[in-house]
């Protein structure tokens, strides 16, 4: 890990305007991301971990530029320390950084074209960047990188659906690959999967990132593979992080109420569930997690609680 991140995201923030139909009340949003700050560092690999409709998903399309950030800032830092704010990008710098950070997503029979060969799925974006050395030169970097990512170059000519769902994911990485990114930001890429293929292509992952000095944003709600795979996690709820420590020993020292929570989710203890993931209609006041907690008092749900130090390498959003 090196002293200056490739991304620095602060107070990201980004609301939904609900306007939309005939009926739709004026001024009624969701509050799909609430002052989210983070660093990612090169070649470490930060996880993103909570429920479904905890915002992580949003904050991930916002690295991208795939939606407009409400308010906050997300630099990005390439090899030459000139940093650039991913809000504040013209279309063709966007498009440039986009060459270097690639989206994996979650469900690949979505996001492969079936109607499309392998080799015009793989092609389809090196041919518009401005690095196409022309067909022929593509062609055998593909098959090379998706040897790599575990197939043959023969199945450059076979159609997605001529795969199973793990081999659909291995194309949609090699798809990544191919523009050669400094970052990875890996949406769910595994719960599609059954078990058994979730540690192959989470090993392949691994072995890639290794190899060619990746970062990674990696998205699950799973905290278990989170601290398998990840360096650091950061745990969201209703928009915000709540808890962010080394992944390593997340296990022993998760303190936040809502991280135990999904810890003894995964360890199928459910005595702890109070109710789900609401959406955030209206700005945050009291704890996000209030409603949830048991622990919870008058001031939690008064008061909104900073991300303040836990420990070393360690924030929690919480009182107690």
């Amino acid at each position: 890990m090196q002293s200056a991140p490739i991304l620095e995201v602060r107070n990201l923030e980004k609301r939904f305007n609900m306007e939309a139909g005939f009926f739709a009340r004026f001024g009624q949003f969701v509050y799909a991301v609430n002052g989210v700050s983070f660093d990612l560092f090169r070649g470490e690999t930060y996880g993103l971990v909570g429920e479904s409709g905890c915002g992580k998903t949003t904050t991930a399309r916002l690295l991208l530029g795939m939606y407009g950030a409400t308010a906050g800032s997300i630099v990005y830092q390439p090899l030459d320390g000139s940093g650039l704010d991913v809000c504040a990008m013209s279309k063709q710098e966007l498009k440039a950084y986009r060459e270097k950070v690639k989206y994996i997503f979650q469900d690949p029979a979505k996001s492969l074209n079936p109607r499309h060969r392998v080799r015009d799925i793989l092609l389809s974006g090196p041919r518009w960047s401005r690095s196409w050395a022309g067909k022929k030169a593509a062609l055998e970097e593909a098959a090379a990188i998706l040897e790599e990512a575990g197939l043959a170059p023969s199945d450059l000519d076979r159609r997605p659906q001529d795969f199973s769902g793990g081999q659909r994911q291995r194309i949609s990485i090699a798809r990544a690959l191919l523009m050669k990114p400094e970052i990875l930001v890996c949406d769910e890429v595994v719960s599609a999967l059954d078990v058994s293929i979730q540690g192959q292509i989470l090993n392949l992952l691994l072995d890639l990132r290794e190899k060619r000095g990746l970062s990674a944003i990696f998205i699950t709600h799973d905290l278990k593979i989170a601290c398998y795979f990840c360096d650091r996690i950061g745990v969201m709820y209703w928009g915000e992080l709540v808890e962010e420590a080394l992944a390593a020993d997340f296990f022993q020292t998760a303190s936040h109420p809502y991280s135990r929570l999904l810890f003894d989710s995964v360890s199928a203890d459910q005595t702890t569930r109070a109710g789900e993931v609401q959406t955030p209609y209206t700005e945050l006041t009291g704890c996000s997690f209030a409603p949830r907690c048991p622990y919870a008092n008058d001031r939690c749900r008064m008061e909104h609680p900073p991300l303040r130090p836990g420990g070393a390498q360690h924030r929690i959003r919480c009182f107690r």
